[in-house]
């Protein structure tokens, strides 16, 4: 029996998150009908990250979307207060980047020849038009990524009651002091007690932290907001977005 998709909202979620705890407890029968009952979704982000139609049947993309829903089954944790078919999405759309990178790796490993190709008027068509176009296709997939990303981060920002305008805003001024700043949110990220500290309460272990770094408490609290954000970015899956702190 499939998720019956004209229920009002709240009876859909309750199913939804009903089902999707049994499936995280060992029921197949539960994890089956989940996935079966949100094929046209899975579809859906599929053609959008493919920016194609796909088939169900024939097409590999499918397969790849179907194996990350079931990875997001097994990875979703309800306790972070996190919307599952948006983190869905997000797992999704990633396992299909890292399918069409694998893909053009491969093609790496092919002679350049074989792109050649002779029109009717015997023109060859140089494998340098072929390069580029990978090399384009290179970095739409990684825009698609950063663009995910920052959602993505985004909405973990808002549960913690931030905001991009909040980074640019509280951001220190001085290298050295956002260095400083970027240091103690590693100390969180290291210590397994304070970050469990930071998703239980949304706010800093102030008093941990002063036992740990040489950074005065009224300095901690003055960018609490930039250190938690960096925190969060440091504890995410954000490739893209972490290297404009390393």
């Amino acid at each position: 029996m499939g998720l019956p998709f004209r229920r009002k909202k709240s009876e859909d979620n309750s199913q939804l998150y009903s089902l999707l705890k049994l499936a995280q407890e060992g029921d197949d029968r539960a994890r089956n009908e989940l996935i079966q009952s949100y094929v046209p979704f899975i579809l859906r982000i599929a053609s959008q990250a493919s920016r194609r139609y796909i088939d169900r049947d024939r097409d590999d993309e499918f397969s790849v979307a179907m194996l990350a829903m079931n990875e997001a089954i097994d990875r979703f944790d309800d306790s972070r207060k996190m919307n599952f078919l948006g983190f869905a999405e997000t797992i999704i759309r990633r396992r299909l980047i890292d399918y069409f990178r694998s893909q053009k790796s491969q093609s790496r490993h092919v002679p350049w020849t074989e792109f050649d190709v002779t029109d009717d008027e015997d023109n060859v068509i140089n494998y340098v038009e072929v390069k580029s176009s990978i090399q384009a296709h290179e970095n739409m997939l990684e825009q698609q990524q950063r663009q995910m990303e920052i959602l993505e981060y985004k909405t973990i920002l808002e549960e913690f009651g931030l905001s991009f305008e909040d980074l640019v805003d509280l951001s220190p001024k001085h290298a050295d002091a956002r260095e400083n700043a970027i240091a103690v949110a590693r100390v969180v990220v290291e210590d397994d007690v304070m970050r469990a500290y930071v998703f239980e309460r949304k706010s800093l272990p102030l008093k941990q932290l002063e036992q740990k770094v040489g950074v005065s408490r009224k300095t901690m609290e003055r960018q609490r907001k930039y250190i938690l954000a960096i925190v969060l970015l440091l504890c995410g899956d954000f490739q893209c977005l972490k290297e404009y702190i390393s």
